[in-house]
């Protein structure tokens, strides 16, 4: 919802709104886009006399504000409708569906027409990290959607994707899902084949051949229907669809690098951050709609390349004593199991800690207790968190965690039901050892897992938030460094300190193409000398080659021998510096330095 407040905001119309609670970062995203928000429901909020009233699909026909609507004859319209009515006309729609990897797929595909310049618009149920937000009214004639087939109003209980009328869509995959309002797959297989038929007759239809039951749906379609598929790491028939990717790359790279073919051509190698074969798929439908729209090669090659993933979405929240913490979104027993042979793979070595908050309508629910069951097989350790409000389900359909985690110990992995998330917190702190990987898995925020975990393990290296920036540049300032011009494309690294809203240090990075400037290196006066400089430039340096990046530079005026000797750099001159590097304002400013020295690290292709 506020997504689609932002699209219409942008597209000129008056906007407000109203709920119980907004919460950053949507609320920071609100003001800044200049929509009022009352954090109460009443009638007096339509005093305004809006032209109609958007309601969400939480919102009962009871509702205060529905029925002061309906006494005023203000129209009422759901989001899709919204959306269909205002944001969609003259315009070409481009629809992400399926069961999995909607998210990331509408982000990936906003993310290259974008970079193509295409300008479109776009609405994706997350936040893509490269574009900052889930939504984005743009100047172009495609509207990429992230189309979603659970129900859309208490007045309107058809899927949302059907009020999009697509020119061209995706169908990643088809499974049984959200048993609150489907009832089995019959269910879904007749409302994603409705979906199908809406395309329209001159589009495309983009479906995974390695999924039957969207094979099975695509059927149904009245327009082109164009297939993709990830070969095998070995061997596969190059021409079996349209669009076909070979995965190239080692287990435990830090990037995806593959082959991708078109008609049965190779059309080159490709690296991308994101990991696992599910992510190969993303990629790859992805860039099978954008070739159907008809941007070039090279340019989606190089958006893949820059692409940095989705929050919530095999996310790194930080690393701390040498264990990273991974959150992701999987609650489907399917996605589950995906992202956790994904992250085994990326982290062969050392122990994978695989925490599962039983969250969503159906993950609650027994019915997905044999799916959970082998889900987690490439773990080491499993962790079950109490059903989040159990009450939203009738007893005897409830996931029984115990039961649970008997067995998937009877599949050989050490699994163990909590009743508190605070004492599955402890158990993880008290298992977990430099080298191991944890993964959160859940639909909400996990009781504030994350941050618990970080804080108790101690020395916690994060990423910057905006709210962060104060107290860096603080630090920044009391060195007489210069303070971080915090645009896009600079990351900055932060170690949480024991407080909240405290940091022990930081550093930062500007990724430009196949080169990086690192600066804003500092730790605190109290934690000098504990060798947190070094833990921070090593992260940082392992960030840049996770982005890609062939050669970091840095400017230093105090430093060189730590630079030279902890970490590997050499003196270059202000001259041989990149272009790209040197034209950055950060750049500018540090190379301002008095006895500023330029230093270069090339960092070898990974083998």
């Amino acid at each position: 919802m506020g997504g689609v407040a932002q699209l219409l905001k942008q597209a000129g119309h008056e906007v407000r709104g109203s709920d119980t609670g907004v919460y950053p970062p949507m609320c920071d995203q609100l003001a800044a886009a200049g929509i009022e928000v009352v954090e109460h429901y009443s009638a007096a909020n339509l005093e305004w006399a809006p032209d109609c009233v958007v309601v969400g699909n939480i919102c009962r026909s009871d509702h205060v504000e529905v029925v002061a609507a309906r006494e005023r004859e203000i129209p009422l319209e759901s989001f899709p409708s919204a959306l269909a009515r205002f944001v969609l006309p003259g315009r070409q729609s481009l629809v992400v569906a399926g069961t999995h990897g909607k998210t990331t797929t509408t982000s990936l595909l906003a993310w290259i027409l974008r970079s193509a310049g295409c300008k479109p618009t776009y609405l994706v149920g997350g936040v893509p990290l490269n574009l900052g937000q889930g939504a984005a009214h743009g100047e172009g004639e495609a509207v990429v959607l992230e189309g979603d087939e659970y129900d859309t109003a208490f007045f309107d209980k058809g899927a949302k994707f059907m009020h999009y009328a697509p020119r061209r869509a995706i169908l990643t995959s088809v499974e049984f899902d959200h048993a609150d309002i489907f009832s089995d797959i019959e269910e879904i297989r007749e409302v994603f084949g409705r979906f199908v038929e809406s395309i329209d007759e001159a589009g495309d239809l983009i479906v995974n051949m390695e999924d039957s039951e969207a094979l099975g749906v695509a059927a149904r379609a009245r327009c082109n229907v164009v297939r993709f598929l990830v070969l095998p790491d070995s061997g596969g028939d190059v021409t079996s669809a349209e669009f076909c990717i070979r995965r190239l790359s080692r287990a435990g790279a830090r990037r995806t690098t593959f082959e991708l073919f078109e008609d049965g051509v190779s059309a080159g190698e490709v690296s991308m951050q994101l990991y696992g074969r599910y992510n190969l798929s993303n990629a790859l439908a992805a860039t099978a709609l954008a070739r159907c729209h008809g941007v070039g090669l090279e340019a989606i090659k190089d958006a893949l390349r820059r692409f940095r993933g989705v929050k919530k979405r095999q996310e790194l929240l930080g690393m701390a004593q040498g264990v990273r913490v991974i959150f992701d979104f999987a609650h489907h027993p399917t996605a589950a199991s995906l992202t956790t042979i994904s992250v085994r793979r990326r982290y062969p070595d050392h122990s994978l800690h695989v925490c599962l908050e039983p969250r969503s309508s159906s993950s609650h629910r027994r019915a997905f207790a044999e799916g959970f069951t082998g889900s987690f097989d490439a773990a080491s350790y499993v962790y079950l968190a109490p059903l989040y409000r159990p009450e939203k389900v009738p007893e005897a359909e409830r996931l029984d965690c115990a039961v649970l985690a008997r067995a998937i110990g009877d599949r050989g992995v050490d699994a163990q039901a909590f009743e508190t998330i605070t004492a599955l917190g402890a158990a993880v702190i008290d298992k977990a050892v430099p080298g191991d990987t944890v993964l959160l898995l859940s639909s909400g925020d996990f009781g504030g897992l994350g941050a618990q975990l970080l804080l108790g393990l101690g020395d916690a290296v994060c990423f910057g938030t905006p709210e962060d920036l104060v107290a860096v540049n603080r630090l920044l300032t009391g060195y007489d460094i210069p303070t971080v011009d915090g645009s896009d494309d600079v990351e900055t690294l932060v170690m949480r300190g024991d407080e909240a809203g405290q940091i022990a240090g930081t550093v930062s990075l500007q990724a430009t193409g196949d080169s990086a400037f690192l600066f804003g290196l500092a730790v605190t006066p109290e934690r000098r000398g504990e060798g947190l400089g070094w833990v921070l430039g090593d992260c940082v340096l392992r960030r840049s080659r996770t982005l890609g990046v062939r050669r970091v530079y840095l400017v230093t005026s105090a430093a060189a021998d730590f630079f030279g000797g902890k970490l590997g750099f050499r003196p270059v001159e202000a001259d041989a510096v990149e272009p790209a590097v040197r034209d950055t304002t950060n750049f500018a400013t540090n190379v301002g330095l008095p006895d500023a020295v330029c230093m270069v690290l090339d960092l070898p292709p990974e083998a």
